[in-house]
């Protein structure tokens, strides 16, 4: 019996293959899960219209996914994540968190699946990753982990110097009104 399936199925085949099965198996798991149906004419002739739709529909998505690539090459996304005292991280970076990453800071909106990471992110430092958007366009992802606490402690130093001044700057105006007083 042939059937064309239509959910992926381990050790058979992926989604609109036709794949030959024996009788039981799809009339008694394929047909009633709704994972395949009977490949007769008229499920053939259907078969070749939606392939024809997501074949025009992913190149229409084509272009949109070679300028999200062109953009992802010129930046560098910035990923804070907290560590110890040997620049190790607590944890891993994560294509999730990369995903999001990638939102925040270049408004593009990628799902994590299609995001893979060459190696673990464990330490501090400079990594690519590959976003896998269309069979002819993957994107390399160039992102920089750095340490949470080592670049938000110098802020506060910052805004420490600026409150004596202002305290300064309020002390002269009190001098000054208590002169003309």
């Amino acid at each position: 019996m042939e059937v064309i399936l239509l959910k992926d199925v381990d050790n058979l085949g992926y989604v609109n293959d036709v794949v030959k099965v024996k009788n039981g198996f799809g009339r008694n798991y394929l047909i009633p899960q709704r994972k395949a149906v009977i490949a007769n004419a008229t499920n053939r002739k259907s078969l070749e219209e939606r392939l024809n739709q997501d074949r025009d529909r992913r190149e229409q998505m084509l272009g949109v996914f070679k300028e999200m690539e062109a953009k992802l090459k010129d930046i560098v996304i910035k990923i804070a994540a907290k560590t110890g005292t040997t620049d190790k991280i607590f944890g891993s970076v994560t294509n999730v968190q990369l995903a999001a990453a990638i939102k925040e800071q270049a408004d593009i909106d990628i799902e994590r699946r299609d995001i893979s990471l060459n190696e673990d992110v464990k330490t501090l430092g400079a990594y690519t990753a590959v976003a896998n958007f269309h069979p002819e366009v993957q994107a390399l992802i160039n992102f920089e982990v750095y340490d949470d606490d080592k670049t938000s402690a110098p802020a506060p130093a910052v805004t420490e110097e600026a409150a004596p001044s202002e305290e300064a700057a309020a002390e002269t105006e009190t001098t000054e009104t208590e002169a003309e007083a």
